[in-house]
């Protein structure tokens, strides 16, 4: 919501005056916020856990999943990065193919990219042929004896290059990990709450019949504050509590985080930052299809509210 955002500082600054504790103490603003937040979402999505970082609701994301399906492997796109912590090291093709290398419960997926990927915009169903490449994934594990846990993605793969996955594609791959007994994890990190305009989190751009099992939130939410969050659904939740191990995070949830939670969610509101984020992308990606047309080094624009990426080519 933009650097220094008053209502942002006053919201911190006022709470901070009151109040910062351990999240083992209870605090309505802790409650309000998950309230707030599920307003944004579909229903299934009602139970919140709250962090300190991307990394940290990624890492989570990992352990709900592995503890609901009682799988441990990870289906992943190439390209992939989502965070820093050695679990979502192993999960990131971006990082481990210069470090130790992809583990044995890794499986790397193709970026369903229809402009420079396997499968292109003249393919007669590039949605099917993606997602049946996830499919063979699952078999060819499944005959080493290996079970899937998750599909873990980006809503629009960032680091992989700004790709928009064609519509439809989450919902078939989710139905070939789900039949392998596996969780649908959408890392919504760089892409959500507003970005893409048409929708507040990127996931929606897919259509109204493909909810996730799991998401995860982090950078925007806190506009620099470092707050993140992992939604999910009761049934994941109540597998994980079944361990008897709780989940606790010391600074995760904290009335201040919370309150600058609240308060960036007001400005989203207020300010209609997400019918802004569809006018300014809209414009911009107009003027960059003027320099296409202008500029052969231009092979591809394309984008979703202001997550846009310029396809530069030889």
């Amino acid at each position: 919501v933009g650097h220094c955002h008053p209502d942002i500082v006053k919201a911190a600054h006022e709470q901070n005056q009151l109040l910062n504790t351990n999240s083992r103490y209870l605090h309505d603003n802790m409650v309000d916020y998950a309230e707030r937040l599920s307003k944004t979402l579909p229903d299934k999505l009602c139970i919140f856990y709250f962090l300190n970082s991307g990394s940290e609701a990624n890492d989570l994301a990992l352990r709900l999943a592995r503890q609901y399906t009682k799988h441990e492997d990870v289906i992943v796109l190439d390209h992939a990065y989502h965070g820093h912590l050695t679990s979502l090291i192993d999960i990131s093709p971006y990082k481990f193919r210069n470090l130790e290398g992809q583990k044995e419960w890794v499986h790397v997926a193709p970026v369903p990219d229809t402009y420079r990927g396997l499968y292109r915009e003249d393919h007669k169903d590039a949605v099917t042929a993606y997602a049946d490449e996830v499919k063979n994934i699952i078999e060819q594990a499944h005959q080493r004896s290996r079970k899937i846990a998750a599909f873990f993605v980006e809503s629009l793969p960032s680091v992989g290059g700004q790709i928009i996955p064609p519509a439809g594609y989450f919902q078939k791959v989710a139905e070939h990990v789900h039949k392998a007994g596996g969780v649908f994890i959408a890392d919504e990190i760089q892409v959500g709450f507003g970005r893409v305009g048409k929708h507040f989190w990127a996931f929606q751009l897919q259509g109204e019949d493909f909810i996730p099992d799991i998401v995860t939130m982090g950078k925007p939410i806190g506009n620099g504050h470092p707050i993140a969050c992992v939604a999910t659904t009761r049934e994941i939740a109540e597998a994980f509590a079944a361990t008897g191990v709780e989940y606790f995070n010391t600074f995760g949830g904290n009335p201040v985080s919370c309150a600058i939670g609240l308060a960036v969610l007001d400005v989203i509101e207020k300010e209609h930052l997400q019918a802004h984020a569809t006018e300014v992308g809209n414009f911009l990606m107009k003027l960059l299809e003027e320099q296409k047309i202008k500029h052969p080094i231009i092979g591809d624009v394309r984008g979703s509210g202001l997550f846009i990426g310029v396809d530069l080519i030889k």
